[in-house]
């Protein structure tokens, strides 16, 4: 008796996630099939233009659209971006500065500083322990 190798496939919206790009502007055969782990591995890979066309230019999705503004996804939410940015929108809020963003990057650098306190501090009471 043979036994079949099952391919695992993903829908498009995980597939895109992977990826760190935006699903609406994913091209329509992407959106509309779905993917295999290997199909996904060689986007990865070698990725096709159009797949470096979004990651430079976007329109990119809210966790890459933080992450570029220095922000928390509910930072963003919390000063009205509630869509997908293009790079160059992402570069004039910057430019901006509203100020929105900057108590949103302060308080993103206070977390991130609280976050190694913790981290320190677990560290030294295993040091301790030890």
């Amino acid at each position: 008796m043979t036994s079949q190798q099952n391919t695992q496939t993903m829908k498009p919206a995980t597939a895109a996630k992977k990826l760190g790009v935006y699903l609406e502007a994913t091209p329509a055969e992407f959106q509309e099939g779905v993917v295999s782990r290997a199909e996904l591995a060689a986007l990865q890979t070698e990725p096709p233009q159009w797949l470096l066309e979004l990651r430079s230019n976007g329109p990119h999705p809210r966790p890459v659209v933080a992450a570029k503004l220095g922000v928390s996804i509910a930072g963003l939410a919390r000063g009205g971006v509630t869509e997908a940015l293009t790079t160059e929108q992402i570069e004039a809020l910057k430019a901006e500065g509203p100020e929105w963003l900057l108590r949103e990057r302060a308080t993103q650098a206070d977390v991130r500083k609280e976050a190694a306190r913790i981290k320190e501090k677990k560290a030294d009471e295993a040091a301790q322990r030890s």
